[in-house]
């Protein structure tokens, strides 16, 4: 490895996972000095406006304004406007809060006068007070599908939210991002990072579009810095979200040692929880440096703990 740099720490970053994360790296290190290069996959156009769910959660949280008690969405939004829709016979399922979706019509409105995701990201994270870099890690469209048993193939959205996240996973379609270009900066921010940290967002649809998309990966073996990624399973099971079903459905094993193995080729380090602390001989056999650390992120003070412990590794 090359001397450390004093560039930016750049977090590989999608969903709550990353979020929490992120509010307890910015604990650690001056929120300037951090970019969150943010998966893409997920968005997509929902009640008529671009909603990029993970850009949206990273900047609520870290603006301090994120809605806790449901993990997504503004804290006491309301919901007049997605009710009204439903009362006059249009699909709910996506639930966007009134101001939330304010953000996504602005967003909306930016795009059709001409300006890109990464300007409106930058916007938008501005206006909220946020001083962590925001990177969509494309404008191209992205959009990751879920293949499932009974043949049909979802938008990652209509399987959380709409299809409950059923077990019945057989492969996870990265397609559109496999020809999608690099966001603006991408490449230049992985080139320049001091390290590179993978948030413990799920493997599959939050970090596997971002590896997906031409040259991210080159760039980061490019980079010659740290990566240290973090477990999101613990004891066996993901803290949130469907990551042990479309784990599953690609073959992966559903544990720190299973997640450790998928990210082997890239990562040289690996933070996993104290509950699962038997694992890491195991883990450091397959030449990743290793990290024990309550990992559970209850708020952000044990979110401070985990970043810190992923800084060592990286540092």
């Amino acid at each position: 490895m090359t001397a450390e740099r004093t560039g930016s720490w750049l977090a590989l970053a999608g969903g709550v996972g990353a979020a929490r994360f992120l509010e307890g790296l910015v604990r650690t290190v001056p929120p300037e000095t951090v970019v969150a290069l943010v998966n893409t996959g997920d968005d997509g156009l929902f009640h008529g406006v671009h909603v990029s769910p993970d850009s949206d959660i990273v900047t609520y949280t870290l603006a301090g304004r994120v809605d806790r008690e449901r993990g997504w969405g503004l804290r006491g939004d309301g919901f007049g406007l997605v009710e009204g829709l439903a009362a006059l016979g249009h699909e709910a399922w996506f639930r966007l809060g009134d101001r939330d979706y304010a953000t996504c019509l602005h967003r909306t409105l930016r795009l059709a006068e001409g300006a890109g995701l990464a300007e409106v990201a930058d916007e938008i994270r501005r206006r909220f007070g946020v001083a962590v870099h925001i990177l969509p890690m494309s404008e191209d469209p992205c959009p990751t599908k879920v293949r499932l048993a009974d043949g049909r193939v979802l938008h990652f959205e209509e399987y959380l939210i709409r299809e409950g996240s059923p077990d019945s996973v057989t492969g996870v379609d990265l397609e559109a991002a496999a020809v999608a270009r690099p966001g603006p900066g991408v490449l230049e921010a992985i080139a320049e990072a001091r390290a590179i940290l993978v948030c413990p967002s799920n493997p599959v649809v939050s970090i596997g579009p971002i590896l997906a998309v031409p040259g991210v990966r080159e760039a980061i073996a490019r980079a010659d810095v740290p990566v240290v990624a973090v477990s999101p399973i613990v004891g066996g099971r993901p803290l949130k979200g469907p990551a042990a079903q479309l784990l599953r459905g690609v073959g992966c094993e559903v544990s720190a040692r299973g997640v450790a193995a998928h990210y082997r080729n890239w990562i040289t380090g690996f933070v996993l929880d104290q509950q699962d602390a038997e694992q890491a001989p195991e883990i450091e056999a397959l030449g990743l440096d290793v990290r024990v650390v309550d990992s559970i992120m209850r708020d952000p003070a044990a979110a401070e703990r985990v970043a810190r412990a992923a800084l060592e590794l990286a540092r």
